[in-house]
Parts: structure tokens; sequence; C-alpha cells
């Protein structure tokens, strides 16, 4: 495992992050030029420009986080590069938990030594992001020109419709938290009532940041929403554990 720390790692890290900096600030460059032709003014540019870093700030606080949590399983490097290019801490710890525990049936919480475990969940991360950069181009105007249709048809059918995709996503996350787990040490299986408690506080947290988005009109709070519910659902769930809660 020595190659973790070697110099070339660290250079592909480097190299993605500077990528997709330069990436970033070639479309600054094209969305301020466009924003000139437009005839934008140069202080109402600033201003949104402003506004932006100002509302990236509380997302990137929970990718953060999702690095730290990765880190202390795959180290620093590898999480660095994948979520500097995705972001997606949704998709990225599950795909590590569901590899380490549940096909080598190790715990989560310690440090990958094993080459071959380490591979396995780098691959799994690599190949399981593939499949949209496929459907994506190739299949999105199409889902979405069938959708369109949908709602031209029955408004109401259509808003149904997309309500049932968002649930059946959703779904797939609360078969993972309510699902029965093995402890990787003694082999007993057991629900997690901490990662209940937590999925439930999380959802609180989200439904009262939308009452006040409604009862009292505050819409900054749209772009801070799910970075709050999830920092306080974190928050509360190291309180639980400190209970007892498993």
């Amino acid at each position: 495992m020595d190659f973790l720390h070697s110099s070339w790692l660290i250079g592909l890290a480097i190299f993605v992050v500077v990528f997709v900096l330069a990436q970033s600030m070639f479309f600054l460059v094209k969305a301020i030029q466009r924003a000139k032709v437009l005839k934008f003014q140069t202080s109402d540019i600033k201003r949104v420009m402003v506004s932006t870093m100002i509302f990236s700030i509380a997302p990137s606080v929970a990718i953060l986080l999702g690095l730290l949590a990765l880190s202390k399983v795959l180290g620093v490097i590898i999480p660095w590069i994948r979520l500097s290019v995705l972001g997606a801490v949704t998709y990225e710890l599950p795909a590590t938990i569901n590899v380490v525990e549940g096909v080598f049936g190790q715990s989560i919480g310690q440090r990958i030594t094993d080459p071959v475990l380490f591979v396995t969940v780098v691959w799994v991360m690599t190949l399981g992001v593939l499949p949209p950069m496929i459907i994506i181009p190739l299949f999105l105007k199409r889902i979405q020109g069938r959708v369109k249709n949908i709602r031209k048809k029955d408004q109401r059918w259509g808003e149904i419709f997309m309500n049932a995709m968002f649930l059946g996503m959703i779904s797939a996350f609360l078969g993972y938290v309510i699902a029965p787990r093995t402890d990787a040490v003694t082999g007993e299986s057991y629900v997690s009532l901490l990662a209940i408690f937590t999925l439930l506080t999380s959802a609180g947290l989200m439904a009262i940041i939308g009452v006040i988005i409604t009862k009292f009109n505050k819409e900054w709070l749209k772009n801070y929403a799910v970075s709050f519910s999830m920092l306080g659902a974190m928050a509360l769930a190291i309180l639980y554990a400190m209970l007892g809660v498993r």
C-alpha cells in the first residue's frame, strides 16, 4: 500500500484538480463574455459571481465531510481525486461501504491495508459511475421528450410520474439505511437504529427548513437546505452514538 503516498499518485491528484479548476475558469470567462454581449452591467456580473461563490460554500462543506470520511478508509489522495471531479458523496460512500462491508466483511471504520480490497473499491467506484456518462449523451433528450409528451397529455399524471421517479430514487437510499447489517467482528446481524435516527433527523431538519422558506420567504435557504440538514444530522448522529445508540 506504499503507492498511496507515491509521487506519481500525488501528481495525478494535482493534475485532476488543476484540470477541474482550468475547466471552471474557461466556462467562467465564456459566461462573462456572453453576459457582456447581452449588455449586462459589470456590477451585475460581479454581484452574480460573488453570490455564486458564497452559495457554493455550504455544499462544499458537505463534500469536505465526505472526503474526511473516505480518507479514513482509502487515504486522502483517492477521495481527493474522486470528489474533485464528482463531488457526489451520496454515491462514493455507499459504493465504498458496499464493497468493504458487503463483499469483504470488514468494518468501514478501518483503514484498508489489503491491496486487493483497495483496488476493488476503486474499480467499483469508477465503473459504477460510467453508465450516466453513456446514458445522458445518448438518451437524455429522448427521455426528456417522452416526459414532456406525458405532461402535455395529462399535466397531473406528468407530476405524479416525476414524483414517483423521485420517490423511487429515495427508496433506494431508504432500503440501504434500514436493511439489516452484519457486524464485521462478531458476525451478528442487526438493524442500525443509529442510521434510522440519523435519516429521520435529516428529514426533519429538511422539513423545518422547507417551512422556514415557505412561511418566511427565505429563498436563499434553498441553496443551503441539503448542506444544513446533512451537517445537522451528522452532528446529532455523534450525539446518538455517544448515548449508546447502535
